[in-house]
C-alpha cells in the first residue's frame, strides 16, 4: 500500500486514514483510562438511554470559538445519580443544570462527571442543560484527523465544517459519546452571520434574525442519529433541488454549494438520483424520507453525515480524478457522492455499537460502489472493480480493532472487508438472494446500533452457510488463504494453507475447462481425476491464492 501510496494520496481509503488519527500506532499496546472511559459503556452511560438533544449553539467567527448549550432529555434504565458527560479538551463545561438548579461536576480528561440531586426514578423522562465553550480542536487532515475546519471560500467569505468520526463528536459538543445510544431525535440550532448559512442534519425548520443581525438556523432531525453524524457546514451557499420518486414515495434532495460552483454542481450531482435508484434496488428505501437527503459542499474531501451527506471531490469522477481500483471503472462515478451515499445505508441506518466493528461501516459501503456499477454496466463491471481494489490491501493487521477503547481495526476493512463480502457472495451463488440478504440487514437491523456477532450470524443464517470460519479468516487474520494442491496417480490432493485453524471454505475451480466447486480443509483431501496432466484455476472472485505443489 504504501508503494501505491507514493503516487496517489488516498488516505480515506487506507490504513493511512486511521493512523492519522492516531488510533492504528503499530507500535501502540497500551490503553489509558481516558481511552476506556471514551470506548467502553462505564456505569455513568449504562444507566441511562439518551432520548433527545437540542444544541444550541453560536459559532464565532473572530476568535474560532463555539458557545452554547446542549439540553438532553433522557429516561432512566436504572437508578444511579452520576452521569458522564464527554467533551474533549480544550473546550469546557461551565454549568449545568436540572429544574433550574446547578448541579455540581467534576472534570477528568474530556470526560465530566455530573452529581445529579433528584432521584432518579427507573422509567422517568428527566432532563438538564449543560452550558459550555471553547475554542474546539482546528482539523488537522480532515476528515481523518478531525475537528473543525475553518477556512475561506475563493472570494473571501467563511467556509466552516465539522468532522468528527473516531476522533468523537464530543471535540466540538458535549454529548454520551458512545456510539451504542444514539438519540431518538434531534434539535439543532446554529446562529451564524447573517450574510452566510448554517447546514445541519434532518429538515430545516426555522430561520430566525436576531437583532444583533445574526441569524439562527433550525434543524431538526426525526430519526435516530449517531454522534459523529451530527454537523455543521457554514458558508455563502446557493441551493438547488429534485425530487427522487423512491421505494416510499418522494424523496426530497437538497444540495447547498459555494455560489461560484452551482453550474458545475448541477451536472455533477446527476449522481445522486443513479446513486439512490441503484441502492434502493440493492439495500432496500433510503432509511431516512422523513429528514430528506442532502449533499452539502465542504472543505474538506467528504464525509457520511446523515440526511446532510458532505462533499468536497473537485466536481469530478473518481477519487479526486483517479480511480482507485486501477481498472477504469471507478472512473465511471463520482466516488465521494457514490461512498459516502451509500454510508446512509451502512453507518447511518445500519451503526456499529464499538468503533472496533467499524467494518459494518466501511466494508459494505466500499463494496456498495461496485454494486453501483453493476447496477449500471453489468455484472463484469462490478466485479472487475472491486477485485481491481485488491492491489491497495496491505494484510497489515486485523480488520477487527480492540474493543471498549475506541480502537479502530486495520484500513484494509474497505477493500479487503469488500472482497470478503464478495467472496461470500460466491458461495451464496444465487444473486436474488444475494441482494435479499443485502436488504434483509437494512430492514432486520433498521435504526440500530449492532455489533460484529449480530452482522456475522445474521449473513449465516439468511445465506444457509455456516460462515464463521470465513469471518474468522478475513476479519481477524491477517493471511489470505492458499488453495495447495497436487495431482499424482490421477488423484487431485487439495487443502488450504496460510489460514486460521479448522478453514474450509468452499472454493469454485475450473478443471480442465469444467467447473467444480472444491471443498477443501487443511489436512489433505483427494478426488479422482481423469489425468495427471491437470489444468486447475481458482475462480478470481474469490479472495484466495492457489499454489502448485510439485511431487
Amino acid at each position: 500500500m504504501k508503494k501505491y501510496l507514493g503516487s496517489i494520496f488516498i488516505s480515506f481509503l487506507l490504513c493511512n486514514s486511521v493512523n492519522a488519527q492516531g488510533l492504528l500506532d503499530p507500535k501502540t499496546s497500551l490503553f489509558t483510562r481516558q481511552d476506556t472511559l471514551r470506548g467502553s459503556i462505564t456505569k455513568e452511560r449504562a444507566w441511562w438511554d439518551v432520548k433527545r438533544y437540542h444544541l444550541d449553539i453560536k459559532v464565532n467567527l473572530k476568535d474560532s470559538t463555539i458557545t452554547g448549550s446542549n439540553t438532553i432529555k433522557y429516561q432512566v434504565v436504572q437508578e444511579y445519580n452520576s452521569m458522564q458527560i464527554d467533551l474533549q479538551n480544550p473546550m469546557n463545561i461551565y454549568k449545568v443544570t436540572q429544574n433550574g438548579k446547578n448541579l455540581e461536576f467534576k472534570r477528568e480528561g474530556n470526560a465530566f462527571f455530573i452529581a445529579l440531586q433528584e432521584p432518579q426514578v427507573k422509567g422517568s423522562i428527566k432532563e438538564l442543560t449543560v452550558f459550555y465553550g471553547g475554542k474546539p480542536k482546528v482539523a488537522v487532515n480532515p476528515p481523518w484527523d478531525g475537528g473543525i475546519t475553518w477556512k475561506k471560500d475563493k472570494n473571501g467569505n467563511p467556509f466552516i465544517a465539522s468532522s468528527c468520526q473516531g476522533l468523537g463528536a464530543s471535540v466540538w459538543w458535549p454529548n454520551k459519546d458512545h456510539m451504542y445510544d444514539e438519540v431518538d431525535n434531534m434539535l439543532i440550532s446554529v446562529n451564524v452571520p447573517a450574510n452566510l448559512t448554517n447546514v445541519s442534519n434532518g429538515r430545516l425548520q426555522s430561520v430566525k434574525t436576531l437583532k444583533d443581525g445574526t441569524k439562527t438556523y433550525n434543524w431538526f432531525v426525526a430519526n435516530p442519529i449517531n454522534n459523529y453524524g451530527v454537523n455543521i457546514n457554514i458558508g455563502d451557499y446557493v441551493t438547488f433541488s429534485e425530487k427522487f420518486k423512491g421505494e416510499k414515495g418522494n424523496l426530497d434532495c437538497t444540495y447547498f454549494v459555494l455560489r461560484d460552483n452551482l453550474a458545475k454542481a448541477k451536472k455533477q450531482f446527476q449522481d445522486v438520483p443513479k446513486m439512490l435508484k441503484a441502492f434502493e434496488h440493492w439495500f432496500g428505501p433510503y432509511p431516512f424520507y422523513e429528514d430528506s437527503y442532502k449533499l452539502v459542499e465542504a472543505p474538506y474531501l467528504g464525509m457520511e453525515h446523515q440526511s446532510s451527506v458532505t462533499y468536497g471531490n473537485g466536481y469530478q469522477n473518481g477519487y479526486r480524478g483517479r480511480d482507485l481500483s486501477g481498472t477504469g471503472w471507478g472512473l465511471k462515478f463520482d466516488f465521494i457522492i457514490i461512498h459516502e451515499s451509500g454510508h446512509e445505508w451502512f453507518a447511518n441506518n445500519i451503526t456499529y455499537k464499538d468503533i472496533a466493528d467499524m467494518w459494518i461501516h466501511e466494508s459494505f459501503t466500499n463494496y456498495s460502489e461496485s454494486l453501483f456499477l453493476e447496477y449500471y454496466y453489468g455484472k463484469e463491471a462490478g466485479y472487475t472493480y472491486v477485485r481491481g481494489l485488491r492491489n491497495i490491501i496491505e494484510n497489515d493487521k486485523p480488520i477487527i480493532g480492540k474493543y471498549d477503547v475506541n480502537n479502530e481495526g486495520s484500513g484494509d476493512m474497505y477493500p479487503k472487508g469488500a472482497n470478503m463480502l464478495h467472496t461470500i457472495r460466491q458461495l451464496v451463488n444465487n444473486d436474488e438472494k444475494w441482494r435479499g440478504i443485502l436488504r434483509g440487514l437494512n430492514s432486520t437491523f433498521y435504526h440500530q446500533t449492532v455489533t460484529t456477532k449480530q452482522i456475522e450470524d445474521y449473513l449465516s443464517k439468511q445465506a444457509g452457510i455456516d460462515l464463521s470460519m470465513v469471518f474468522n479468516q478475513y476479519l481477524r487474520d491477517t493471511r489470505i488463504p492458499k488453495l495447495e494442491y497436487t495431482v499424482k496417480n490421477n488423484q487431485l490432493a487439495y487443502r488450504w494453507t496460510n489460514s486460521v485453524t479448522g478453514f474450509n471454505m468452499p472454493v469454485k475451480v475450473t478443471l480442465n475447462g469444467k467447473e467444480e466447486l472444491l471443498h477443501p480443509e487443511t489436512e489433505w483431501k483427494t478426488i479422482p481425476v481423469t489425468s495427471d496432466n491437470l489444468k486447475l484455476l481458482v475462480d478470481p472472485n474469490f479472495y484466495v491464492t492457489n499454489f502448485y505443489v510439485k511431487n
